[in-house]
């Protein structure tokens, strides 16, 4: 049963790398910390995805004030929802009708831990007109990031 101590993933130079949950005897420091399993904030590299919902019309106001703050990339989605404003009415050729959801813009930008409050500081600023729906600002922990091109993890993949 020689092939169970070996994963199929291998090194440049084609050997094989152990898999810790097929080889139990060996310590798990003997694996690259990629395959061992090691969190993310173990290593030192916390990451934080903040997802932004605003108004349509405060985008491009928005990205230029995040590109001055340092942030490198952002993913953009058109959406629509509600919360406390819960839609409104708008009148089209001579009839009302009850608009239920509201068009709004998700951001989503990835950042070191270490940017994160002065992300949300400028989104909150940019974004904000004083009035209902205005938006909100989400701040998680990412547990990995990948760069697929080059295979750097965390802060070096942003």
């Amino acid at each position: 049963m020689l092939f169970a101590h070996f994963l199929c993933t291998r090194t440049e130079d084609h050997r094989p790398i152990p898999a810790p949950h097929l080889c139990p005897k060996a310590p798990m420091h003997s694996f690259p910390q990629h395959i061992a399993g090691t969190p993310a904030k173990r290593r030192g590299h916390e990451v934080k995805l903040i997802i932004a919902t605003i108004k349509p019309f405060k985008l491009e106001e928005v990205r230029e004030a995040l590109t001055e703050a340092g942030v490198r990339g952002m993913m953009v989605t058109e959406i629509k929802g509600f919360g406390s404003q819960s839609g409104h009415t708008e009148i089209y050729r001579g009839a009302e009708y009850a608009v239920n959801f509201v068009p709004k813009v998700k951001i989503e930008i990835v950042v070191a831990a270490a940017m994160a409050d002065q992300i949300v500081e400028t989104i909150t600023k940019t974004a904000q007109t004083g009035k209902i729906g205005d938006g909100k600002i989400f701040v998680l922990d990412v547990e990995q990031a990948v760069r697929v091109r080059t295979g750097e993890t965390n802060e070096d993949a942003l």
